[in-house]
């Protein structure tokens, strides 16, 4: 993948902007700013790009509209294939405030994910903050899960081309970053105690969870967010994963929210949920390293099926965008994991 940069017309367009819209509020470089007014720009930093662009050889994607009113859709990806495969529902990274199922780099990473793990994804593109802040994007999760269940009990024929190759028995909900944090927060939802709502999604059955370096936070510092080193090109830093919560929680609410720190109300809310198989991927050199394991602990004792999968040398978000030599060998890795994970 091409090295991912700034277009420096952004800032040219800036002086300007500052009459139109008032003063910058928040500013995370080169990824969003938000005016005084509420106004919101987000820099074209990675190429938007059509569901045929560059897919691995075998695999067909096709974008689907679920819901018109809140303008949430979905890209899917098939490999080619004989008989029912794996089904997951992906959320994409981006701190709840950027990020497309139809950036490149997604584009990229989930149509290899498709081939090499021989399974069916839909790629949710949810509403971003701070237009829409959380719980929007976990509704959209859910809702989501909610359309494909419609289509796959009217028996759908304009769905039909991958419905028929889902084995929907066997749904994963999976993520990066704040993208893993949807899919644990949705699969919660499923699991919560005094709620049937595992038995509402039928047919579809969740099966597990695959939570790419979840993007949890607190209002206490752990340790690697505190002193661990992030280069030049470090996808997140501490300055950035405060002002993406800033952003995404509802106003007034502070990291140690449910929704950013699931550890904050103990183990005994842990031990009520019916969660399935979880996997956590973790980065060595992530500032995130610290928070996920001690989330892997927590959920440990409280009786989950844990499997924990830590990748050396790498930092955050390192499969999507290649950002070291060890991106490459490390993604392949991650793919045979899931893979061996979705088949257990």
């Amino acid at each position: 993948m091409a090295t991912i940069s700034l277009d420096p017309r952004f800032n040219l367009q800036v002086g300007k902007n500052q009459h139109q819209h008032g003063g910058v509020v928040e500013e995370i470089d080169g990824l969003i700013r938000v005016y005084m007014d509420g106004h919101v720009e987000r820099p074209s930093i990675v190429p938007i790009v059509p569901c045929t662009m560059s897919l691995e050889r075998g695999v067909t994607a096709n974008d689907v509209v679920i819901d018109k009113c809140t303008s949430l859709w979905a890209r899917i990806y098939v490999p080619s294939c004989f008989g029912k495969l794996p089904f997951l529902v992906y959320f994409h990274g981006g701190g709840f405030c950027v990020g497309s199922a139809a950036w490149s780099c997604y584009n990229e990473f989930l149509s290899n994910l498709a081939s090499k793990a021989n399974c069916v994804i839909i790629s949710v593109n949810y509403r971003l903050a701070p237009e829409n802040r959380l719980p929007a994007a976990y509704e959209d999760g859910f809702n989501t899960l909610m359309w494909v269940k419609q289509q796959a009990l009217n028996g759908s024929t304009e769905h039909r081309w991958w419905l028929r190759h889902c084995n929907l028995t066997s749904m994963f909900l999976a993520g990066d970053s704040a993208g893993a944090n949807i899919a644990y927060n949705v699969a919660t939802r499923l699991g919560s105690s005094g709620t049937s709502d595992f038995t509402i999604i039928r047919p579809l059955y969740l099966k597990g969870t695959i939570l790419i370096q979840p993007f949890f936070g607190g209002e206490a510092r752990t340790w690697s967010e505190k002193y661990t080193n992030q280069p030049a090109n470090s996808a997140l830093s501490l300055l950035v994963s405060d002002t993406y919560w800033h952003l995404s929680l509802p106003i007034g609410s502070n990291r140690d929210n449910p929704w950013c720190n699931p550890l904050a109300n103990g183990m005994a809310k842990l031990r009520d949920f019916r969660l399935p198989n979880i996997m956590v991927c973790v980065s060595e050199t992530d500032i995130l390293k610290d928070r996920n394991l001690e989330f892997c602990t927590a959920l440990t004792n409280a009786g989950k099926r844990v499997e924990t999968v830590m990748y050396k040398g790498v930092g955050h978000s390192f499969q999507i965008l290649h950002n070291s030599q060890l991106s490459q060998p490390r993604t392949q890795e991650m793919m045979s994991h899931i893979k061996a994970f979705i088949n257990e």
